[in-house]
């Protein structure tokens, strides 16, 4: 059985989160050809990459990517770091021969993305961007019913991914809200995941307007001192695709009440779905094609009982009826990445797809700042 050996870039959420997902995978998945391998870990901080080594199973930290990415025993890498960082590290794990799997958005800008795409080209390597509400079994069922034409063509859609962490003015901002570090506000964060998501399904935008609010103009960082606030609380997105659909995208982590909602509603002339990642074991599907009958007949929104119904190998432990999860989600991600490079095939998303997503991020902004309509 081939070993993958795994080094991970950053000791902070997401790489606890990256090797979570190469831990389990063997149990998720059964009687795969290869075996994942937690081999390395590097953080800025020392002592943050001592406890991930110590804490989850690492067999070494690293006290510099120099030191990681020269082991030979380590045939991919997780980019789990801060935006601003993603483009020096990649292309060091591109140089060094790693394949690399990296968490979203790919890079701090559209232009950094055109010069990761350009590298990894050339590499032959495999790569990906971690975009994990890809792999929820009812977005990937809501991806095939719209492949099949049950939808229709597409007249209109909304997606949302909303948060309430910042509504609290005295609460201590992180990276995400520093756009020196390449967090980029509430866009490039939730909004690249709700963007890209309705990107898999919909196809290419062809023009959006964009508004963005903050809400506090100052808040506390760190050290307690208050400092003016450039990056965003909340934004909507009016969205055009080819065929002439619109839609409104909405990302903000000023919405009372909301945990981790990440949904998305889609109406076609044949049909119709939504979905609610708070309820993600089900995707409702209308059929517009049934006909209307006295008391309803069978007309209606059907919820399809995805829950944890992966194909083989995976969808056997947990069993397929037991329900999905965010973190599973994460595992499956990762897993359809390392089978990629176990297989020589490309991945999905790319990292054309995440230079994409940048792309509208940007466009988004330069909208927003202007107030008026950008094409694609």
């Amino acid at each position: 059985m081939k070993s993958i050996g795994i080094g991970i870039i950053g000791g902070g959420f997401m790489g606890k989160t990256h090797a979570f997902g190469a831990k389990t995978i063997p149990f998720y998945y059964d009687k795969l050809p290869f075996v994942p391998r937690l081999v390395g870990v590097c953080d800025a901080d020392p002592e943050a990459a001592r406890a991930m080594k110590e804490y989850h199973g690492f067999e070494f930290a690293a006290s510099s990517l120099d030191e990681l990415l020269s082991r030979e025993d380590i045939d991919v890498v997780t980019v789990s770091t801060p935006n601003v960082f993603h483009k020096e590290q990649i292309l060091a794990a591109l140089a060094a021969g790693k394949h690399v799997y990296c968490d979203k958005p790919m890079a701090a800008s559209y232009a950094e993305a055109l010069d990761v795409c350009e590298a990894w080209k050339k590499s032959g390597l495999t790569a990906q961007v971690a975009h994990q509400f890809r792999c929820f079994p009812a977005v990937i069922r809501a991806k095939q019913l719209i492949e099949e034409g049950r939808i229709g063509n597409i007249m209109s859609f909304h997606g949302a991914y909303l948060h309430s962490g910042s509504i609290d003015k005295n609460k201590p901002i992180g990276w995400k809200q520093d756009k020196a570090m390449g967090g980029g506000g509430v866009l490039f964060d939730l909004g690249s995941h709700i963007l890209d998501l309705l990107h898999s399904l919909l196809g290419d935008f062809t023009g959006l307007f964009a508004s963005t609010r903050i809400l506090h103009p100052e808040r506390p960082n760190s050290k307690g001192e208050m400092i003016k606030i450039t990056a965003d609380d909340s934004v909507w997105i009016l969205v055009k695709l080819a065929g002439g659909a619109q839609g409104m995208v909405e990302a903000s982590k000023i919405y009372t009440g909301t945990n981790d909602d990440f949904r998305f509603e889609i109406y076609g002339e044949k049909g119709a779905l939504r979905f609610d990642s708070m309820n993600c074991n089900w995707l409702e599907f209308f059929d517009n094609t049934r006909p209307e009958k006295a008391l309803g007949g069978e007309r209606g929104y059907t919820r399809i009982e995805t829950m944890s119904a992966f194909e083989k190998p995976g969808g056997l432990f947990p069993p397929s009826k037991f329900p999905m999860g965010w973190i599973r989600a994460h595992v499956h991600c990762l897993y359809s990445f390392l089978n990629s490079v176990y297989n020589g095939i490309p991945a999905s998303p790319s990292f054309e797809d995440g230079a994409y997503i940048l792309k509208v991020l940007e466009c988004a902004y330069d909208s927003a700042a202007a107030g008026t309509w950008k094409n694609l």
